[in-house]
């Protein structure tokens, strides 16, 4: 059996979760804290990839990301190689699958804070940005570790995003869902079913480790 799917698929969801926790981060933030106008847009630019099919999505990135594209003609020259079909298309696909729903546990893990703390901490002179970092994440931390966990589970199953940008070359960008996609299509239900099982089994470790790291109220006491 060939692994490389598998191997690609977690360096890929380890990659997007680290870039899709920094930008959840700040976006939380921002959601929750500051005041700013296009705030609604931004709130919207984040639940958007939440509704759309994937495939939709895909096309979208594919516009911007493709060879035709100023974006992509700007990487190809800076890289001396596309972007699109490549293992770093993969990576943004996944960022974008997971970044949003991150973004939204964050923000209300972030709101869910005791503003007690956050007034005393203004009472001590503390600036807004180090009242985020010192009080507020550290507070949240069971929580964002716990989103982070299912951010990489939800990146490791893309799929519609990740079959129109980076395709479904074996060995390069041949992630497991796609992998598992193809196994069907082929008619090897051998291999589909194995790579099936391995997902759900990571998938079952994935939501239990979750858990562990957020425990219920009822479990902490």
């Amino acid at each position: 059996m060939d692994f490389s799917p598998l191997v690609l698929s977690l360096e890929v969801a380890a990659v997007a979760t680290l870039i899709s926790l920094v930008l959840a981060l700040i976006c939380a933030w921002a959601l929750s804290a500051l005041e700013f106008r296009g705030k609604e847009l931004l709130d919207a630019a984040v639940t958007l990839p939440l509704v759309l099919p994937p495939t939709v999505l895909g096309y979208y990135l594919l516009i911007v990301l493709g060879r035709e594209s100023w974006l992509g003609a700007l990487w190809e020259r800076a890289t001396g190689s596309p972007l699109v079909f490549t293992p770093k298309a993969a990576v943004i696909a996944a960022i974008i699958h997971s970044a949003p729903l991150l973004t939204k546990y964050l923000r209300a893990a972030i709101e869910s804070v005791d503003p007690i703390y956050i007034k005393a901490a203004r009472s001590l002179g503390l600036p807004d940005w180090n009242i985020y970092w010192r009080v507020v994440l550290p507070l949240c931390r069971r929580a964002i570790a716990a989103s982070a966990v299912l951010a990489f589970a939800r990146s490791l199953g893309e799929f519609g995003m990740t079959i129109m940008i980076a395709g479904n070359i074996p060995g390069k960008t041949q992630t497991m869902s796609v992998a598992i996609y193809d196994a069907v299509e082929s008619g090897n239900a051998v291999l589909a079913r194995t790579l099936v099982l391995i997902v759900s089994a990571i998938g079952f470790l994935v939501v239990w480790i979750a858990n562990r790291s957020n425990p219920s109220p009822a479990l902490r006491s």
